[in-house]
C-alpha cells in the first residue's frame, strides 16, 4: 500500500519530536524527566521551546558562571541545580539581553522573549522542587519582566485596498520583481486576502492542504496552535481570488511530499513561514511606506480590528482569532472600546443648542 502523505501539522510535530529527542541527549536526565512530565498537557511546539530554553540556560551556566564552568551540561546533577542561586538567575536575565550563540552569532531578547525563557525556568524549577530533586525553588524569587503594551499596528482601509491592488496588478514593483509577478500574483493575492479576510495565523496558512478547502461551504479547515482543528469561513471577495488561485494550483505538479500543500513556493514545495513574511513585507512597504513593520501578524490585527468595529463583539473576535483567553483579545482591542465610549459621549446632548 502507498504511504499516506503526512499533513503539515503532523510533519511539524515529527520534526519537533526529533529535535526534542536529539537535544535531550545533550542535557541532564532531569530535563528529560521534566519534558516527559509535561507531555500530556503540552504540544510538541511548546516542549521544543522549553528544551531550547533549558539548553540555553545550561550553556549560560557552564560558560558564564565559574562555579559551573568545569561541568559538562549533560552531567549536571540535582546537587548542581540545588546550588543555583537567585543571583545566577538574575545574571541569566541580564545575559539574555545580548549574548553570543553557540554558532557565535549575536542574539538579543526583548521583554516578551525574556519572560518566556524565565517562565520555562519557573516551570522546570517547580517540577524539580515538587519531585524533591532540589530543596528550594529560587526561580520563584525572580520577577518576570514587565511587558510594555504597544499600540496595535494595522492597515487602514485605503492601505488595505492599495496592498491588494499592488498584488493584483504588480504596479510599483521593481522591474526585477515584475518578472516573477505574473507567476505568483494569483498565489500572493490569495494569501494576502486570507490574512485580511479571515485573520488566519501565518503558521496556520502555510499548513493548509488543498483538501482542507471547501468552496461550496465557503470555509477551510485549519489546525490551531494547540492542535485543535476548526473551520474558518471566508467572505465572497476572498472566495473569488481563492478560486482563481485553485485553478492555477491544480495545474502545478508539486514535488514529492508537497503534493497536498495549498500554497507552493517557486520551487514547488510547501511555502514556508519565512517566505510568507517576506511576501507580506514586499507588498506592505509599497502600500504603507510609513509603517515599517507590517507582518502577517499585523494583517491579522487589521482583520481583528475591522471585525470588532463592525460587530462590537469581543467574544466573536476572540473565537475567530483563536484566542484561548478572551482577556488576551480585550487587552489588544481595549483602545477601540474606549473609542466607542467617546463616540457615545459625543452623541448625547443635555440641552438643545440655540
Amino acid at each position: 500500500m502507498p504511504t499516506l502523505e503526512l499533513s503539515y501539522a503532523q510533519q511539524r510535530a515529527q520534526t519537533q519530536q526529533l529535535f526534542i529527542r536529539e537535544t535531550l541527549r545533550t542535557l541532564p536526565d532531569s530535563c528529560g524527566a521534566f519534558i516527559r512530565a509535561i507531555e500530556p498537557q503540552t504540544t510538541p511546539l511548546t516542549r521544543s521551546a522549553y528544551v531550547r530554553d533549558l539548553r540555553l540556560f545550561l550553556h549560560f551556566l557552564t560558560n558564564e558562571v565559574p562555579r559551573f564552568g568545569s561541568i559538562d551540561p549533560v552531567l549536571f546533577s540535582d546537587a548542581d541545580f540545588n546550588a543555583i542561586t537567585v543571583d545566577h538567575i538574575a545574571l541569566f536575565n541580564e545575559y539574555l539581553t545580548l549574548y553570543a550563540r553557540q554558532d557565535d552569532r549575536t542574539e538579543t531578547n526583548q521583554e516578551l522573549s525574556k519572560m518566556r525563557k524565565l517562565s520555562t525556568l519557573r516551570s522546570y524549577f517547580a517540577y524539580m522542587f515538587k519531585t524533591a530533586r532540589i530543596d528550594r525553588n529560587v526561580a520563584l524569587l525572580i520577577d518576570l519582566p514587565k511587558i510594555r503594551e504597544k499600540p496595535i499596528l494595522r492597515l487602514e482601509i485605503d492601505e488595505m485596498a492599495r496592498l491588494l491592488d499592488i498584488a493584483e496588478t504588480g504596479d510599483a514593483l521593481s522591474e526585477r520583481q515584475q518578472k516573477w509577478h505574473e507567476r505568483t500574483k494569483a498565489r500572493d493575492l490569495a494569501i494576502l486576502s486570507l490574512f485580511l479576510g479571515t485573520g488566519i495565523r501565518v503558521s496556520e496558512l502555510v499548513g493548509i492542504d488543498i483538501q482542507d478547502v471547501d468552496m461550496e461551504l465557503g470555509g477551510f479547515l485549519v489546525t490551531r496552535k494547540g492542535g485543535d482543528q476548526v473551520v474558518l469561513y471566508f467572505p465572497d471577495e476572498v472566495a473569488r481570488v481563492l478560486e482563481a488561485y485553485l485553478r492555477e494550483r491544480n495545474e502545478i505538479e508539486a514535488l514529492a511530499g508537497h503534493q497536498q500543500a495549498l500554497f507552493l513556493s517557486m520551487q514547488r514545495r510547501r511555502i514556508t513561514v519565512r517566505a510568507v513574511e517576506n511576501l507580506v513585507k514586499k507588498y506592505a512597504i509599497l502600500a504603507a511606506p510609513l509603517k515599517k513593520k507590517i507582518s502577517p501578524h499585523k494583517l491579522r490585527s487589521t482583520f481583528g480590528t475591522n471585525l470588532y468595529h463592525e460587530t462590537g463583539d469581543i467574544y466573536l473576535v476572540a473565537d475567530v482569532l483563536g484566542h484561548s483567553d478572551v482577556n488576551t483579545t480585550k487587552k489588544h482591542y481595549a483602545a477601540m472600546t474606549d473609542d466607542r465610549r467617546r463616540a457615545a459621549a459625543r452623541v448625547v446632548k443635555l440641552r438643545e443648542e440655540d
